[in-house]
């Protein structure tokens, strides 16, 4: 009875919300939707608009499992869980739609395209590569040749009202301020999509570096162009960008603290809080550009009500920088501090040492730190469990903490200026049930509570530590903090004798 309650509750409010009334009896197509974001927005879709008529999301087969099969485990996960307790009725507004954007047609069966082109009306194009290694040849496909057979296809919608694509507040990293606005690439954008019809993939991987200069990777490059190929189809479609920074997990929505991932900083803080990341390379005092999860998610639902509604098109393709800059910014030193001082009230399971890493902008000092702290004891590890005929995991753990720095890096050791006025002036013209319901204020932020979810966020989802374990993890982590005193004033200790001896050996000479 109290679920029933619950559900009539959020109805009554819906219906005073402008934005969820718009999606009424609409049709929804969303791509992207088991990555963390669009995991986030169907969810959200379906809880702040109950009146939607059908989510259609696109699924690709992947390492053995069907397409159905992965959205079954999607359905099951927590953050559906208000939505089984309130009213489980929606998820059937949901329907699987078997293909994949990296191939022609997107794959997707002549009933179901007749199906899609005939009711959806909101497109939210999420689908990509986020490997920042992936090779040039896969980038391109999935996130801009990808972005054409998206757009190719929705041309033929006959409801079409709004497509809102997801790119990335740094795919202009060659800029030193971020407008909102596409800036053309140096290269034609088809003519990169042709490279493989010309060259070989060996070829490719040797221009890569050269082609791709100045972006640090293709996911950034690939993103780029992609912009250019969704500018082009304006004002013919309405279509329209969202750039978000670097995503993290969610601040209240759906569950405090939501993350499905140890990518960025929630990888970081994780990785520190178990011991095994010591140094990053970074300056401390430069912005960590980045946004709760449910705001991005927020941000580009009231992005595709706004774009629908709006009559008068712009000279160009609007777009949205979905950025905190300037309104809450906090810099990498508060990111890291804040961590080690959740991590330290909650800390995880299975450490293997005392959380102790530390930033630095020095690269000899980073690269001594690394060579010491990360490599030298993921050896030793290792070969005691080679003695003892156990599992070998340390080198490949520190392997992949290593690739991930190398592609974070270039990130923290710069900074940007971003302007989100576009932004700020759609969540200003929201009625005051909409800005609560579809919140974006980052000046409100609870820093402190942020980061405490954040860490018993990935501590849960990521890391599937049971939260009744935190006590007993707190035990452990104070036998580390004697174990690494220990070590310090050994350290200490052999320093001292070393110089003794040399004093020894120099008194003797002389």
């Amino acid at each position: 009875m109290s679920n029933l309650v619950d559900f009539n509750q959020i109805e009554s409010k819906m219906e005073k919300s402008v934005i969820s009334q718009f999606f009424n009896d609409r049709s929804i197509f969303v791509t992207g939707s088991t990555g963390l974001m669009g995991k986030v927005l169907v969810w959200k879709l379906l809880y702040s608009c109950p009146g939607i008529k059908k989510i259609f999301v696109l699924i690709r087969s992947k390492r053995g499992k069907s397409a159905l099969l992965r959205y079954q485990e999607i359905i099951k996960a927590p953050l559906f869980d208000s939505i089984r307790k309130t009213n489980k009725s929606l998820l059937s507004k949901l329907q699987v739609v078997c293909g994949d954007v990296g191939l022609e047609g997107l794959g997707i069966s002549e009933e179901m395209k007749e199906k899609l082109i005939s009711d959806v009306s909101i497109v939210f194009h999420g689908a990509a590569t986020l490997n920042l290694d992936a090779s040039l040849n896969e980038a391109i496909n999935l996130n801009t040749t990808g972005t054409l057979r998206m757009l190719e296809f929705c041309s033929n919608m006959k409801k079409l009202e709004a497509f809102v694509h997801f790119s990335t507040a740094f795919c202009h990293v060659d800029l030193d301020t971020l407008n909102e606005e596409v800036h053309k690439s140096a290269f034609d954008a088809h003519n990169i999509m042709r490279l493989p019809s010309w060259l070989d993939e060996n070829s490719i991987k040797m221009v890569t570096p050269h082609l791709i200069n100045p972006h640090p990777n293709t996911y950034t490059f690939s993103k780029r162009l992609a912009e250019d190929v969704v500018s082009d189809f304006y004002p013919q479609l309405p279509v329209v960008i969202a750039r978000p920074s670097i995503v993290t997990p969610a601040l209240k929505e759906p569950l405090p603290g939501w993350v499905d991932n140890l990518n960025g900083p929630t990888g970081i803080l994780a990785a520190g809080g178990k011991g095994v990341l010591r140094s990053i390379l970074c300056n401390s005092e430069y912005t960590a550009e980045a946004v709760p999860v449910d705001f991005a998610i927020n941000a580009v639902i009231v992005i595709a009500w706004k774009t629908a509604i709006t009559k008068q098109k712009t000279t160009a393709v609007p777009v949205y920088n979905l950025t905190q800059h300037n309104l809450n910014p906090i810099t990498w030193e508060t990111v890291m501090t804040k961590g080690r001082e959740e991590t330290m009230k909650n800390p995880f399971e299975l450490m293997l040492w005392y959380p102790t890493g530390s930033l630095t902008s020095n690269r000899f000092l980073h690269t001594y730190k690394v060579i010491c702290y990360h490599w030298i004891p993921a050896y030793l590890i290792d070969g005691i469990l080679f003695l003892l005929g156990q599992k070998r995991f340390m080198i490949r753990v520190q392997q992949k903490i290593s690739d991930g720095l190398r592609v974070l890096q270039y990130f923290t050791l710069r900074n940007w200026d971003f302007t989100n006025d576009r932004l700020l002036a759609l969540r200003e013209s929201l009625c005051d049930v909409d800005r609560e319901e579809f919140n974006m204020d980052f000046e409100k932020m609870d820093m402190d509570a942020y980061f405490r979810d954040c860490i018993l966020g990935a501590r849960q989802y990521c890391l599937k530590e049971d939260p009744a374990s935190i006590p007993k993890a707190r035990k452990t982590l104070k036998v580390l903090y004697v174990l690494d005193l220990v070590v310090i004033y050994l350290k200490y200790a052999l320093v001292a004798w070393l110089l003794y001896k040399m004093y020894e050996v120099v008194s003797a000479v002389v």
